[in-house]
């Protein structure tokens, strides 16, 4: 695209496209007299003015719709199909037998048309400089209507991938955090879930398919509805883990692409969980003051990387006053300082026992923990994060019988 006009900053390129002698001769003539900062420059075919605008040479194109190579909207399409013309305005110039055709060009992407003698130099000045600024007008317009549509389109993406939790425990607390990678605000593979099964086990998961943007994007909130169905149908989770990965295999756009993702699902008693690992970093377990990873002896290979691969399951014994934490692994792979430095699982251990040591009520606000976490990581990477973060935090204030 070339680059905006500013008025009054340089002289505005003009390219004439006419064949006739005597009819171009006129619009010099206009030009020199009140075509001030106005730069024109005449070829005769349509040819010779594509190679014009391919060489990024056009602000502005006033076309004769009768040429030697071209005639009628033709020449107008073609002129806006080469390469750079994303910038450039177009007039047309018709005879007065010809108006419909201006009409039918301003239709087909021009910016105005004229009539062959019924223009004098003030008004053809006036309609180039105007027809640029129309053009200037009408590409932030279209720029404003994608980023609505973008912001429409990933706040329904969104939606699918930070859903409402099913739970109705009043003895457990789920709260989440999700932060979109870079500058670009885009949602990207992320995604969670939480819901409790009629029987009262609370079942957790929590993903992450490589890349960042709309297509990742959707290949979560896929997997995300599927684990949420087998959940609720009474699926097994290795059976779940096997159909994800299915659903995964399906709908990527491209081999190669592969899903981590963690599972945990808390006894309706609540004192132990079953734990299945896909390629993902292991949760940890808070429990009197301290943060620890939970063993991943049994973790398997992330989804879509081995259509043959199994997944084991881990069982953990839950302290009383048990909280776990979840995240992806963009949490973690922020740098700390200028080096080479990554926070890593260690490091995020630290951040969480310094935040719980310092408030000792982190439970009753535990969304406040989750904010802090994000917070430093990002003080410690100098930025916003490049990767996505989704992070989880399951709690329980429930008393076991003595």
């Amino acid at each position: 695209m070339s680059k905006p006009v500013r008025l009054g900053e340089r002289d505005i390129r003009v390219l004439l496209v006419e064949d006739d002698d005597g009819d171009a001769f006129l619009v010099e003539e206009h030009l020199s007299l009140h075509g001030s900062h106005i730069r024109l420059t005449r070829v005769r075919t349509l040819a010779e003015a594509e190679a014009k605008i391919v060489g990024r040479r056009v602000d502005c194109v006033l076309l004769d719709l009768q040429l030697p190579d071209a005639t009628g909207l033709d020449g107008l399409r073609r002129l806006r199909s080469v390469r750079n013309a994303g910038g450039v305005a177009f007039i047309v110039l018709t005879g007065h037998d010809d108006q419909q055709q201006g009409v039918a060009a301003v239709a087909t992407g021009a910016q105005d048309y004229l009539i062959k003698g019924d223009v004098d130099g003030r008004l053809l000045a006036r309609a180039i400089r105007y027809a640029i600024e129309r053009l200037r007008a009408e590409e932030t317009q279209r720029q404003l209507d994608e980023e609505r549509l973008r912001g429409e389109e990933n706040a329904r993406l969104e939606r699918g991938l930070l859903p409402s939790p099913l739970l109705r425990d009043p003895h457990t607390t789920f709260v989440a955090r999700y932060r979109a990678g870079g500058a670009t605000m885009l949602v990207g593979g992320d995604f969670y879930d939480a819901v409790q099964t009629e029987d009262g086990t609370v079942h957790v998961v929590i993903g992450d398919v490589c890349g960042h943007g709309p297509d990742e994007a959707a290949v979560g909130v896929c997997l995300r509805i599927a684990w949420r169905a087998l959940v609720l149908s009474g699926q097994p989770t290795e059976v779940i883990l096997r159909t994800l990965q299915q659903v995964l295999l399906a709908e990527r756009l491209r081999r190669g692409v592969f899903a981590t993702i963690a599972t945990i699902s808390v006894s309706p008693d609540q004192q132990t969980a079953t734990m299945h690992l896909a390629g993902h970093p292991e949760p940890l377990l808070i429990s009197e003051g301290r943060a620890v990873a939970v063993p991943r002896d049994e973790a398997g290979m992330p989804l879509g990387i081995d259509p043959q691969a199994s997944w084991l399951p881990m069982t953990l014994d839950l302290p009383p006053d048990w909280a776990l934490v979840l995240y992806t692994d963009g949490l973690i792979e922020g740098r700390v300082g200028d080096g080479p430095e990554r926070l890593g699982v260690e490091g995020l251990h630290e951040l969480i026992e310094s935040r719980i040591g310092q408030d000792a009520r982190w439970r009753s606000s535990p969304h406040t923990l989750l904010d802090h976490l994000i917070e430093r990581t990002e003080a410690m990477h100098g930025q916003r994060l490049t990767d996505d973060v989704a992070v989880l935090l399951l709690t329980s204030n429930y008393r076991r019988p003595r």
